[in-house]
């Protein structure tokens, strides 16, 4: 059911931090192994042996930030495509990305409340900031399972489909064929206004917007506006 070791939570980060690098990359779309479970959470089976002391669950917790915060800032988009059980960190995960959609298979649940842990404050601030302070404030009290409807009423995704991985295919495709500094500068300037993000860097925003005015995109855009095609973006 994709439950998440401390290996993988590593992994992840480490995964996103090289794909920065991959200069052809447009988009990410994040899912899950199959299609019974986009993340069911933290793998329990080794809570005993690895988030048992104060220092192991400092040192969990800090992989689990990592991968998390590698998502949230990623500078490209990224999107959410879940399908099944989407629990406890798997909600972390799918919070961290710019959009998430869902099949009507998909269920969401906070089940800390039902485990004993505590939760670190910038996995709960996201929730608050994603929710709201109320809708945030049932999910992790109660620990209710939410179907993917009531998810979409709430927030947690911004729509159902029947086939979610073709639909965030397709999606992914489009924003593809956009200009690539333009969405990079939009990106930016997103985390920047992101409430659990870190202070704007707002020269680093400037720059990245006339970067897109200086761009033979930006003229290639113009061109093809004028000629009435489609344009074809380089990223540069």
């Amino acid at each position: 059911m994709n439950a998440m070791s401390l290996a993988m939570w590593r992994q992840l980060a480490d995964t996103l931090s090289r794909l920065q690098t991959e200069r052809d990359l447009r988009v990410l779309v994040l899912r899950g192994q199959g299609d019974r479970a986009f993340v069911s959470g933290a793998d329990i089976s080794e809570f005993a042996s690895q988030r048992s002391s104060a220092q192991g669950v400092a040192d969990y917790d800090s992989a689990v930030d990592a991968a998390q915060t590698a998502l949230a800032q990623f500078p490209l988009p990224v999107i959410a495509a879940v399908s099944g059980i989407c629990y406890g960190g798997g909600l972390g995960l799918a919070l961290a990305c710019d959009l998430r959609y869902a099949n009507p298979s998909a269920r969401f649940r906070m089940p800390a409340a039902r485990l004993g842990l505590g939760y670190a404050y910038r996995s709960m601030k996201s929730l608050v900031d994603s929710l709201g302070q109320m809708a945030a404030a049932e999910a992790f009290y109660s620990a209710r399972v939410y179907g993917a409807s009531a998810a979409q009423q709430m927030g947690l995704v911004l729509s159902v489909h029947d086939d979610v991985f073709a639909y965030c295919q397709a999606l992914a495709q489009q924003i593809a064929e956009n200009a690539p500094l333009t969405i990079r500068a939009g990106k930016r300037a997103m985390i920047g206004a992101r409430h659990a993000g870190p202070p704007p860097d707002f020269a680093a925003i400037d720059a990245a917007v006339n970067a897109c005015f200086v761009s033979e995109d930006y003229a290639e855009g113009r061109q093809a506006f004028a000629q009435k095609r489609s344009p074809r973006f380089q990223g540069r």
